[in-house]
This record gives C-alpha cells, sequence and structure tokens, in this order.
C-alpha cells in the first residue's frame, strides 16, 4: 500500500495494538440505551432556550426541520456503520471518502461536539443539584468537578459495567420523562402558557421573533437529538456490529422523536409558562414544581430528573473516550492518547484527558460572565462542531455511494443520496445560524473557530507525518487502491 499525496505513515512498533484494545460486549438493547442516553439529557435542559430564542412556534418549526435533518443523518451513518465497522466512526467515513485531510477535519470537528457536549451537561447537572439543595451559585464548578470525576471513573472501570449503567439510567430517565409527561397533562393549556411571550415588531403570538426566531432556534432544537449518531464509536465493542448498530441507531431515533414532541409541547403547555421557561437552567423542576407544588416531593422527583442528566453525561463520556482513543491510535491525534488500561481495557488516558478540557473550558465560560445561561453558551460551541461533522459525514455518504459501489453494505439507506442531501443542506442552514443571530452567541462560535484553527495547525505541521496503520487506515487505503 502506498501512502496518499502529503501524509506519512509509521510502522507500528511491537505491542502498540495490544496496549490499545477494547472489549467486545453490546447487543442491541445495550446500544439502543447508548444513543437514547446519549441525549436523553435533551429532554431535560438546553432545548428550552429556544423558546427564548423562537417564541413556542419558532422552537416547534425549528424542532421540525431539525427532525428531518437526523433521519437523513441517522439512515445514512446505519449503512456507513455498517459498510466500515471501526471505532473512528465519523472520522472512518471520512478517510475512505476524503483522505486523510478530510479525515481529521471530519474528526476534529466531531471532538469537539462530544467533548463540550459533557461541559453542557454537567452545568446542567450542577444547576438541578444547586436548585434541590439550594447550594450559591459559587458552588457550581465543584458540581461539575465531582460528577466529572464520578463518571469518568465508572468509564475506566470497564465496558461491561459502563454499558450495564447506561441501560440502567437510560430506563430510569424514560420513566422520569413519562410521569412528568402524564402529570402536565392536568395542566396543560396552551393556548393560554405558550403564548405569553411579547412579540418584536412584526412578529406574531405564535412567531414573536419573527421567521428569524425560527434560525436562532435551530442550535437549541439540535439538543432534542445531538449524539445519537455517537452509535458508530461503539463498533469494536459490539458483538455483531454489521446487524446491531444500524438497529440501535434507528430504534433510537424513534424513541428520541417521539420525546422530542411531547416533552415541547406538554412542557410550554402549562405553568410557568414559555416566557419563564425560555431563561431556566432546569426546566424539568419547573414543571414538577407547578404539577407537585413547591415543596419536598417536586425536590426529590428533580433529584431524581438529574438521572436524566447523568444518563447522557455518562454516554457521551464513553462516545468522546472512544473517539479521541481512535484518532490517536491512528496518529492524528498524539498517540499517547490511545492507550487502554492494562486490565480494563478501556482508554483511560482519553477519558482523564477529554474530561480535563471540558472541565476547563466550562470553568473559562463560566468565569467570563454573561447574561447568557452558560449552558446556553457552551451548547453553541458543541453544535458549532457537531453541524461541520454531519455536513461532512453526509459528504461522505454520497462519495462513497458513487466512488466506492463495490463496498458490501449489509444495511442500504432507503432515504439513499436524497436524504443525505436534505442533511447536509440543513446542517449548513443551522451553521449559517450561529453566526447571524445573537453576538454573545456569534462571539464563543467564534472561539471555537479558534480552537478548530489550532486543531488544522497541529495537523499540518506534526500529525499527518506520523499516522499509524490502524484498523480505519488499512481499510480506507485497500478500499481506495493505494
Amino acid at each position: 500500500m502506498s501512502e496518499p499525496q502529503g501524509v506519512r505513515y509509521e510502522r507500528a512498533p511491537e505491542g502498540y495494538f495490544e496496549r490499545r484494545g477494547l472489549r467486545r460486549y453490546a447487543g442491541v438493547g445495550s446500544l439502543w440505551a447508548l444513543g437514547v442516553g446519549a441525549v436523553i439529557s435533551g429532554d431535560f435542559f438546553g432545548w428550552n432556550f429556544g423558546i427564548a430564542a423562537g417564541g413556542f412556534g419558532g422552537l416547534l418549526i425549528a424542532t421540525v426541520i431539525i427532525t428531518l435533518l437526523y433521519v437523513g443523518l441517522c439512515f445514512s451513518v446505519a449503512e456507513m456503520t455498517a459498510a466500515l465497522p471501526h471505532t473512528g466512526g465519523a472520522y472512518s467515513f471520512a478517510r475512505s471518502s476524503m483522505g486523510p485531510w478530510g479525515a481529521y477535519v471530519t474528526g476534529l470537528a466531531e471532538n469537539m461536539e462530544y467533548i463540550l457536549t459533557p461541559a453542557v451537561i454537567v452545568v446542567a447537572i450542577g444547576s438541578y443539584l444547586g436548585a434541590v439543595f439550594e447550594t450559591p451559585e459559587a458552588w457550581a464548578p465543584a458540581w461539575w468537578l465531582g460528577a466529572y470525576v464520578v463518571f469518568v471513573g465508572l468509564n475506566i472501570v470497564g465496558v461491561e459495567a459502563s454499558f450495564r449503567f447506561t441501560v440502567f439510567i437510560t430506563l430510569l430517565a424514560l420513566a422520569i420523562l413519562g410521569v412528568f409527561w402524564i402529570g402536565a397533562l392536568a395542566h396543560f393549556d396552551l393556548a393560554h402558557f405558550a403564548f405569553d411571550i411579547a412579540p418584536d415588531a412584526g412578529g406574531s403570538a405564535f412567531l414573536p421573533r419573527g421567521w428569524k426566531g425560527v434560525l436562532a432556534a435551530l442550535p437549541f432544537a439540535i439538543w432534542f437529538y445531538l449524539a445519537i449518531e455517537q452509535l458508530p464509536l461503539a463498533a469494536e465493542e459490539a458483538h455483531t456490529p454489521q446487524r446491531d448498530l444500524p438497529r440501535g441507531i434507528l430504534l433510537g431515533l424513534a424513541t428520541l422523536v417521539l420525546c422530542a414532541f411531547l416533552t415541547l409541547i406538554l412542557s410550554t403547555g402549562m405553568a410557568p409558562g414559555a416566557a419563564a421557561l425560555g431563561v431556566s437552567e432546569a426546566p424539568l423542576f419547573e414543571g414538577f414544581r407547578t404539577i407537585f407544588g413547591a415543596g419536598l416531593g417536586a425536590r426529590l422527583l428533580a433529584l431524581v430528573a438529574v438521572a436524566g442528566l447523568v444518563a447522557s453525561f455518562h454516554t457521551i463520556i464513553f462516545a468522546y473516550g472512544r473517539q479521541i482513543y481512535s484518532l490517536s491510535r491512528a496518529g492524528y491525534f498524539p498517540r499517547w492518547l490511545s492507550l487502554t488500561h492494562g486490565t480494563r481495557q478501556t482508554p483511560h488516558v482519553a477519558l482523564v484527558a477529554g474530561a480535563a478540557i471540558g472541565y476547563v473550558v466550562a470553568l473559562t465560560v463560566h468565569g467570563l460572565g454573561s447574561d447568557h445561561p452558560v449552558g446556553a453558551v457552551l451548547l453553541n460551541m458543541a453544535v458549532f462542531g457537531a453541524v461541520i461533522s454531519y455536513g461532512l459525514q453526509m459528504a461522505s455518504f454520497v462519495l462513497l455511494r458513487r466512488k466506492r459501489p463495490e463496498i458490501e453494505r449489509p444495511y442500504r439507506s432507503p432515504l439513499g443520496v436524497p436524504g443525505a442531501l436534505v442533511a447536509l443542506g440543513i446542517s449548513a442552514l443551522t451553521l449559517a445560524a450561529l453566526f447571524y443571530v445573537d453576538d454573545v452567541y456569534r462571539n464563543v462560535v467564534f472561539g471555537a473557530l479558534v480552537w478548530f484553527a489550532l486543531g488544522l495547525l497541529w495537523f499540518a505541521g506534526v500529525g499527518r507525518h506520523r499516522l499509524v496503520y490502524s484498523p480505519e487506515e488499512a481499510f480506507a487505503l485497500r478500499v481506495s487502491g493505494d
């Protein structure tokens, strides 16, 4: 195999891959829980900032648009992950379709998404726990640190413990949402509560911010689904990835679509109303107080509701650990990040490194101060990485269909290239919206852009000269004919 122009491969030293081994464990049920669990926190926190941005109508329309994005994305990813069942996921797809540079840009964007998403969620965990225990705002970073220590530790313990906890906590989170949905019905009055935001000039009760509000709400609507596409990262820990990964991701998507619309409509159609909900850092807690009163019962349920945030926090820690592991194993990131634990066979170095970066970014945003909630600021940074990654994955799908039709595809997307192109177009629209709508969010997205630029400089100067023939690289070189 010859090297693609502009990069250089090094033969891995003896024992290299033995010190970077993973253990197979997951079946369809575990993969479904991994996909749903990664996202379920979006029903507990984050989505509601879209009400402030676009009103109920703006967020509802944005959620329909983003649902179409994820339908196209998930069907396409299901096909690619069955054909290329490697831990690299998005990076692996891009490597086989666009070469090393395309692989790195895609992997770097996904890396930003998966490191910043737990940072968003840990801020929400701190907000819920702070509300329940009435701790001062200054305690928030301590709550964040404690959550990182506990759940990075659980991910290091082993894949069996990690997946068992994922199944348990995901089912518990869905049960909590079920209690909320049923309780909300007795207090539901959409016409009274959902339209209490004063319209801007030219706005209406349904679209108080006009159509600009729909654009502004797109990044927050993504929070209902963000990270469902992480399932390919479990490919080397699934028993039969070609069969189970497509089933897991599509069953997960169906579950999340139902959750998204129930949560959006029922939460907004009850007290305290859309205006208050749009700025809350613990929106489900607001709903529980309406249903059960402001006493001990609501506090206990809000404490239990932290399970939904924990489900996503835990599973996305799993995701960034595998994502950093795969890119560093192939030499795109420093190789020492891909070392796995000698007995647990978990990527402990990558897990700790990702947590450290996420915590520092959250702490920095918190320290800078802003009229906007810390979680909302971090959310926009995470979405910046996500939509770039989505667009490049959809480009990979189209290129693989056209340039590599001979690759065996155990599962084929019924939406084909048109579905991928729709997802690509909506991803581009959301990326543009991040720079168009709000000055504060625009500034932090520019900060994310600087992070991205520094990553590209690393690869141009160092990474591209130190690649390794990992499984993803070997497959890509084989199908490309190099």
